[in-house]
């Protein structure tokens, strides 16, 4: 159909637009030329296709349907049809538009790929051989990339890796190449050449959703928030109709606690697949922190309706810790997890569930039984040396002596922002939090993952091998400054309301206090304390989403708890005064004194609402969110006593400790600094 030298012009212009990432520019160029010419059909076509490729596919269906009506001979809009149709899962339609465009245009090399495509769908695999071969053998490249697609969905990463390299020799601008190779580079563990690779194929399409998709992920993964929202968010622009890009966005938003954006997010991706379990997992996790438990319950089912064999929805329901399930409820789950060809992490999670609903109908002995195989399997599964912690854990007790911080008073940023609640899980950190969070001038965000990840970070790209905690000795005024501000701006998105201070509730930083105290030396430091046996037992009970990898043995448990021990007691050997603790069991016996005794400590008056904090509506990402929005309660206080002889073992390698409890000898000289702000 050739155009006029009037319609030429603006369908290259239109064209420009599109190859520079500007789709709805694109689309308003051959809108306001149609205006004119309403019946030319080039632009039309190039309209159709443009909708398609935001994904508005109603528009693009209407417009392809209507050029084809003016042109029916036309093979490009008869391949966008069929592309469009295959998009959704529409394959016999899809299959004789594709058709209809490989017989007037017999060289349309990606129509002859997608036809396979929805051949094969459609169960047709004779036929769908056939179309491939024929798209293999006008783009021998294709052929190529075909088989490394195949070779990395099968696992053979160094095969796929080689193919890609092979096309991108021939053809070093194929962004399909690119981005697979990325894909590989990734499942190595080369995360950096992942990225670069992707970032390679965007710069010459910058509007590849499945690659803006992939790199938001790899942004998400690694914590880097606020480009993954801007990556995700450019996904959605581009392919608004595209469920899992939503899905993304709304995972990632939801770790940044915007919750509100999350639960829309999550909406629109289950809008365009209401069967998307992950989608609807997703939502009840969200539902839960905002303590809308009924809704996050039957998101929750929905998707057990959905993947019954997945653990993970099951484990969620007990994770609410207010939730019951029924007889057939627990046969069902025991079923699962008596099956042998059961995901071994689905089958944990089915045991956790189990060991939960065990609880609730008193049934100890059952409940132990389950916990203690749910809690082998899951050690199986996760990689933990704790003579490796223990030697760490003695590295930093060298380099962060008395002599160190001495030698550097006054360093790091003083923003007297953060308030770090720190220890081990499952110890009363989420009632501190709250407490807090309900007072006018503190805000809670979540477990903020950036004090672990700049220790990491101080140990890379070093030639000579000194890793942390030595090359903090390395610092100097400068660095401690900078990673004091680094540190403020990576928690800077989790704090929507702007108040004077913030909660950072990442138990794991408890080794971190002399980087902290290095970096942000006005920081508030609150160490929460709960009886050696009933943080122990709480976290055997307890299966985490990721790390604490140390909880799924009783020795293992033990040990790590003594190892927290030795770290605290240092820390308030060279930084006398620095911490203040809360012992749990005090916090629930006497809550006035002990909120007083908190705020004196972070320099704020007390609040009517800290006394009442369960009434306080906030986002609450952990376990402990239904537990704490409820008036206190003392039942967490000695449950270890239920379990007796099952914790012979843990209590032998605890020693005084499991009996006394928390250690009491540096209470006077920690009193010092109770009332007093660093």
């Amino acid at each position: 159909m050739p155009p006029d030298d009037a319609s030429r012009a603006v369908f290259e212009e239109a064209l420009q637009r599109l190859a520079d990432g500007d789709a709805p520019g694109a689309e308003a160029v051959c809108r306001v030329a149609l205006d004119s010419r309403p019946t030319d059909v080039n632009l039309l076509g190039l309209l159709g296709a443009i909708l398609l490729r935001l994904q508005r596919h109603a528009d693009a269906e209407v417009t392809l349907r209507h050029t084809l009506e003016l042109a029916p001979t036309f093979a490009k809009p008869w391949e966008d049809l069929g592309v469009l149709l295959l998009e959704q899962q529409r394959f016999g339609e899809s299959i004789e538009c594709l058709q209809r465009a490989v017989r007037l245009d017999p060289s349309l090399e990606v129509a002859h790929f997608n036809l396979g495509k929805a051949l094969a769908a459609n169960g047709q695999g004779t036929e769908a051989d056939a179309a491939f071969e024929k798209s293999f053998v006008l783009s021998p490249l294709r052929k190529l990339l075909a088989d490394a697609v195949l070779a990395q969905r099968e696992g053979r990463m160094p095969e796929a890796e080689r193919l890609c390299r092979r096309v991108l020799q021939e053809e070093p601008s194929n962004v399909d190449a690119l981005r697979l190779l990325a894909m590989c580079a990734l499942a190595a563990g080369r995360a950096p050449e992942g990225e670069r690779l992707l970032r390679r194929a965007l710069a010459l399409a910058p509007d590849y959703g499945t690659a803006l998709i992939d790199l938001g992920r790899l942004l998400k993964d690694q914590d880097r928030f606020p480009e993954a929202l801007a990556v995700l968010g450019r996904a959605v622009e581009v392919e608004p109709g595209n469920a899992q890009g939503h899905f993304l966005l709304g995972a990632t938003l939801a770790q940044v606690s915007r919750t509100a954006d999350a639960l829309e997010a999550y909406g629109l991706a289950l809008g365009l697949q209401p069967r998307n379990a992950a989608a609807w997992l997703g939502m009840g996790h969200v539902l839960k922190t905002l303590g809308r438990a009924e809704e996050g319950v039957a998101a929750y089912r929905r998707c057990i309706e959905l993947r019954p064999d997945n653990g993970e929805s099951w484990w969620s329901l007990a994770n609410l810790k207010t939730y019951r399930f029924s007889a057939d409820d627990v046969a069902h789950m025991r079923a699962r997890a008596d099956t042998a060809e059961a995901d071994p992490g689905s089958r944990v999670n089915f045991l956790f569930a189990l060991a939960k609903a065990a609880e609730d109908r008193g049934d100890l002995e059952q409940a132990w039984s389950d916990y203690r195989e749910g809690n082998r399997c899951q050690r199986a599964l996760v990689s933990y040396d704790p003579v490796q912690t223990e030697q760490m854990n003695t590295a930093i007790i060298q380099v962060f002596d008395a002599a160190f911080f001495a030698a550097r008073k006054g360093w790091g940023d003083p923003d007297r922002a953060p308030i770090f609640v720190l220890g081990l899980p499952r110890s009363g950190s989420t009632l501190i939090e709250q407490i807090l969070a309900s007072h006018s001038a503190v805000e809670g965000t979540a477990e903020l993952p950036y004090i672990g990840r700049l220790a990491t970070a101080l140990s890379r790209n070093r030639a000579d091998g000194i890793n942390y905690p030595e090359a903090a000795r390395e610092l100097d005024a400068r660095h401690a400054s900078a990673l004091g501000a680094e540190y403020l701006a990576r928690a800077q998105p989790h704090r929507e309301l702007g108040r004077r201070h913030f909660v950072d509730k990442m138990p794991n930083n408890f080794p971190n206090v002399g980087l902290i105290h290095l970096a942000l030396p006005n920081a508030l430091i609150i160490d929460a304390r709960r009886h050696p046996l009933d943080t122990c037992v709480a976290n055997f009970r307890q299966l985490y989403a990721k790390g604490q990898a140390f909880s799924y043995d009783l020795t293992e448990l033990g040990e790590y708890w003594l190892q927290y021990e030795r770290l605290m007691s240092h820390w308030d050997d060279v930084l006398p005064g620095r911490i203040l603790r809360v012992d749990h069991e005090a916090l629930v016996k006497d809550l006035e004194a002990q909120v007083g005794r908190l705020l004196a400590y972070c320099g704020l008056p007390v609040e009517p609402g800290c006394l009442r904090f369960w009434e306080t509506e906030r986002a609450i990402r952990t376990a402990s969110s239904e537990q704490v929005r409820q008036p206190i309660y003392t039942d967490s206080v000695g449950q270890w006593q239920r379990y007796g002889s099952r914790l012979d073992e843990l209590i032998e390698v605890l020693g005084p400790r499991a009996l006394d409890g928390p250690q009491q000898k540096r209470d006077q000289g920690a009193a010092k600094g109770q009332t007093s702000r660093p």
